[in-house]
């Protein structure tokens, strides 16, 4: 099981970047893919998720949509709108569960991480 993420950059506020998430190894109609980003000295934040249901932390609500190619295996986080408090590295996981998208996703549900990739959001 794997995941892999590529898209970060850096981008001018109001600007877009769409992350990608690779999977191999497993199959996407079964597991859940999460994004999370975090920020040095703070928690890991949840950001997005797709199962059964769908989920978008407030702060990115109407700006981010995740979405899905089951043939190419890959996970999409579209980014726009963006802004200086989105600078973070964002990392995507999988879950070997719906549930792991009931609710706001924690980090203990998902047990595949990849490396994580900067965006940066600066003028």
């Amino acid at each position: 099981v794997q995941v892999v993420e590529s898209g970060g950059g850096v981008v001018q506020p109001g600007g877009s970047l769409r992350l990608s998430c690779a999977a191999s190894g497993f199959s996407l109609d079964y597991w859940t893919i999460g994004w999370f980003r975090r920020v040095p000295g703070k928690e890991r934040e949840a950001v997005s998720c797709d199962a059964r249901n769908t989920y978008y932390a407030d702060s990115v609500k109407g700006r981010f949509t995740i979405s899905t190619d089951n043939a190419k295996r890959t996970v999409y986080l579209q980014m726009n709108s963006l802004k200086p408090e989105d600078t973070a590295v964002y990392s995507c996981a999988a879950a070997n569960s719906h549930y792991a998208c009931t609710g706001v996703p924690a980090v203990y549900q998902y047990d595949y991480w990849g490396q994580g990739t900067q965006v940066t959001v600066s003028s």
